[in-house]
């Protein structure tokens, strides 16, 4: 080690890691990522300012690249001549950006990947709409900081007074993240803006009213909204585009794919030689020719079709498998006070109006001192016309001009500035008319100040003047929407075409399952509801009969435990005699499994419904759970385990409840429990659930449950051998969950167990079929209500070794009688009316 030399030791994982961020840091905002103020990255800013400083803009001459190049990178970008030169190019390649910001003469490349010529050859100057970006940087409107070598000065952001970012997007790699903003059609950004000023609240999609998407270079259409509609709001994003197409015919019949336009950043060489390719390998059928007839009018490409070919077919085909349909990854990251943000459409616009308003702010505070100077020096010219021959003699006597500007400040108070100015003055200025003009400019010049100070006073002044910068930049460069906006099929789901209305929902006993118009049974009145269908079986009757809107969801629910999800809309639709679809057709059910539920669902978006209300579900074997609707509400094709079965067990029964309802369960021994439903805690949608009503013999299982939230609801049993009743649900006294129960129909030989509970109110009819296929329908306020414990009375009298099979509530409309809507057995009317008198 030599004399003096000192080794400090370091971690060089510490050191790597410093290192790497410190050069990290330098690609994000020295390199790649442009600033959200004025839409620029290092290199392109500086290439503007350099050729503003050489004098190269748009009313002037054009000066070599190489020129040019060698000026920005002596002063500004200490980097290769490659990246100036490259980054030069594509701001004058109008495939490349939206609007170009060099106005290049020579060879520039082309859109089909051809190279430019190099600098040497080819010269530039700034566009017209350059200086929308660079106007007022002389009036202290931005920052300067030095440059790589302390030798000048450049500016660390442009006045922008073009929205550059959003109308001519960026892209760009950095370390750890990357950037890639569309461009967008001048008019559209400055209406959004304008909206924005008049109102800093407005929605991003109040915003999309006026920009509605981006507007590319090259045309072409956007296909599909959603990626627009999620970069807008988000920052993030994926837009679809796909080249214009049209199919002409020629004079000899055949027809013609012609392409007019294609996407961003396509490059149409590369695009023609692999579509060539595809069409050799027989991968796109139907391709005769493919031709590039482009010329400096415009771009066409034509494929020739063969006879027998389908144009759209083969359109789609090219779509599918070439790049005729691209996409644009949505990425706006951008600096943000020099740190790298994600921004959505506002978020944009935002930062730029603030850095606008800070433009104007700067601008008119230097304006104003530049008045108030003018101003000061004009007071002294005035001074001097009025005492001009004092101030003549004054300084004919003084000795050099230093004691002569001492003089006349001391005399007649004025300042350094307006002394110096007075001995400067030309005699010409001396005469009556020179006066006049110096009167006259000191005036204008005070109205300037007052002016001056009133924009400084206002902000709403500030913002009209940005506004109408923007629209004067509208009016000069605006220019009509290249890119077309096509809505693709996956944006307007056929539930989008069906307008949201009320229909009733129909199920019958056998699993068939319609909807029809409410206006149907509304205009029918009496006798409307269970019309009998022609093709309905004479065995089959209407079991669940509800109202839904079309855009609900059905909740189906089977017996092995499975829930599936059906839009009321997806229900096939059918007359009021139609017979409908097995409801086993709609669904994907596996075999041996059978619907035992069908739920109406109003919503599962909306947070306060899904998180409020309940799914309570029991087993044959006594087990009962509680979930909330939220477990249900992300609807899945093959459906999902509702409920956890345990071998031997089945679903019976699913009830959609508010929390705050009455569960009674019943046995067929005949015993029943009542409990409060917030007994039931809720739990995950996978669970087994808990017990619900003890069973303590192996031929005991759950009949039915019922949740009562109606206060004038009775609870109704049947029997198998026809015995039933009604009872006060609150002769049931409220117990825990899991006990044993009370007795709710005294079963005897006679009786037979018990098969069914019901929650009925008078207005219901009662469904009830037997085993041999007779079925009979009784009005529920026809039964008296009686006692819990008693035994009811006959409601069908049964042949011989005859049983009940199954009973069901119907509800009916308003409006709905029995009429001749049943399928019952007129046989058994004597029945109906023979009852036994209660044990």
């Amino acid at each position: 080690m030599a004399e003096g030399e000192n080794i400090i030791p370091i971690n060089i994982e510490d050191e790597m890691r410093g290192a790497y961020i410190d050069y990290s840091m330098s690609v994000i905002v020295s390199r790649a990522l442009p600033d959200v103020r004025d839409g620029l990255k290092p290199v392109h800013r500086r290439i503007i300012y350099g050729m503003d400083e050489l004098g190269v803009t748009y009313n002037k001459p054009y000066k070599k690249c190489a020129r040019i190049v060698g000026d920005v990178l002596g002063k500004y970008h200490p980097h290769g001549d490659t990246a100036v030169y490259d980054t030069m190019v594509r701001m004058a390649q109008d495939w490349s950006l939206r609007y170009p910001l060099v106005d290049g003469q020579g060879n520039f490349g082309s859109v089909d990947g051809d190279s430019p010529a190099a600098m040497r050859y080819t010269e530039a100057r700034l566009r017209r709409i350059s200086d929308e970006l660079i106007s007022d940087i002389n009036k202290n409107t931005v920052d300067f900081q030095p440059n790589y070598d302390d030798s000048t000065k450049e500016p660390s952001v442009m006045p922008g007074k073009l929205p550059n970012l959003l109308l001519n997007g960026s892209s760009g790699i950095a370390v750890g993240m990357a950037t890639n903003m569309a461009p967008h059609n001048l008019g559209e950004v400055v209406d959004g803006i304008c909206a924005y000023i008049d109102d800093n609240d407005i929605s991003i999609s109040g915003l999309m009213e006026f920009i509605t998407a981006p507007d590319f270079p090259t045309g072409g259409t956007i296909y599909g909204y959603q990626g627009v509609k999620s970069a807008f709001e988000t920052g993030r994003g994926r837009v679809v585009l796909r080249a214009k197409a049209s199919v002409e015919t020629t004079k000899t019949g055949r027809e013609q794919i012609i392409i007019t336009e294609i996407p961003y950043m396509v490059n149409k060489a590369g695009m023609i030689e692999k579509t060539a390719g595809l069409v050799n390998e027989k991968k796109i059928e139907g391709i005769s020719d493919i031709r590039d007839e482009s010329d400096r009018n415009g771009l066409r490409i034509v494929y020739d079709l063969k006879k027998d070919a389908i144009p759209n077919i083969v359109l789609n085909n090219l779509y599918k498998y070439t790049q005729l349909q691209s996409s644009f990854g949505v990425n706006n990251v951008a600096l943000v006070k020099g740190r790298p943000q994600t921004l959505n459409l506002k978020d944009i616009i935002r930062f730029y109006v603030d850095h606008r308003h800070e433009v104007v702010i700067r601008r008119t505070e230097f304006d104003l001192e530049e008045a108030k100077r003018r101003a000061h020096i004009l007071e002294g010219y005035l001074i001097a016309l009025d005492n001009i021959d004092e101030i003549i003699n004054l300084i004919r006597a003084s000795r050099d001009p230093e004691i002569a500007k001492t003089s006349l400040m001391e005399k007649f108070e004025l300042s350094d500035i307006q002394a110096k100015a007075i001995l400067e003055m030309r005699l010409q200025r001396l005469t009556g008319l020179e006066r006049e003009k110096i009167q006259k400019e000191y005036e204008e010049i005070q109205e300037l100040i007052a002016k001056l100070q009133e924009i400084l006073d206002s902000e709403d002044l500030r913002m009209q003047i940005i506004k109408d910068e923007l629209i004067a930049l509208k009016d000069r460069y605006g220019d009509e929407r290249r890119t077309d906006i096509e809505h693709s099929a996956d944006d307007f789901t056929v539930e989008d075409m069906i307008p949201n209305e009320e229909v009733v929902i129909t199920i019958s006993h056998g699993g068939y399952i319609k909807r029809t118009l409410l206006t149907e049974y509304k205009t029918q009145g009496r006798g409307g509801v269970g019309s009998r269908g022609a093709s309905s079986k004479s065995d089959d009757f209407t079991e669940h009969l509800f109202t839904a809107f079309t855009h609900n969801y059905l909740l189906i629910f089977t017996e092995f435990g499975k829930v599936f999800w059906k839009k009321v809309w997806g229900i096939p639709e059918s007359g009021k005699t139609g017979k409908g679809r097995a409801i086993q057709n709609l669904i994907n059910i596996e075999s041996g499994d059978s619907v035992r539920a069908v739920i109406n669902v109003q919503s599962l978006s909306d947070e306060d419904y899904i998180n409020n209300n309940f799914i309570v579900m029991c087993t044959a074997k006594g087990t009962i759970k509680k979930t909330s609707l939220e477990a249900y509400s992300r609807p899945r094709q093959n459906g999902i385990n509702a409920i956890t079965i345990n071998e031997g067990d089945k679903l019976l029964e699913t009830r959609l409840t508010n929390g705050d309802n009455h569960i009674v369960i019943a046995l067929n021994s005949g015993r029943a429990i009542h409990f409060h439903e917030s007994d039931v805690r809720p739990m995950g949608r996978t669970a087994a659930g808990v017990r619900g009503i003890k069973i303590e013999r192996e031929d005991e299982q759950v009949v039915g449950m019922v949740c009562v939230s109606r206060e004038d609801a009775n609870l109704l049993v049947v029997s198998e051998k026809g015995y039933g009743k009604r009872s006060l649900i609150s002769e049931y006294r409220i117990t825990k969950r899991g006990g044993k129960g009370v007795k709710t129909l005294n079963i005897t030989e006679k009786t037979g167990n018990l098969v069914a509970i019901k929650e009925v109110v008078d207005s219901d009819d009662l469904m009830i079929i037997n085993k041999s296929g007779i079925t009979i329908r009784l009005e529920v306020s026809n039964l008296r209500v009686m006692g819990r414990a008693t035994q009811g009375v006959r409601l069908i009298r049964l042949n011989d070794n005859d049983e009940i099979s199954s009973v069901e509530k119907i509800e009916k409309m308003n409006g709905e009688e029995n009429g001749d809507d049943d399928d019952s057995d007129t046989s058994n009317e004597e029945d109906n009316n023979a009852r036994d008198k209660e044990a």
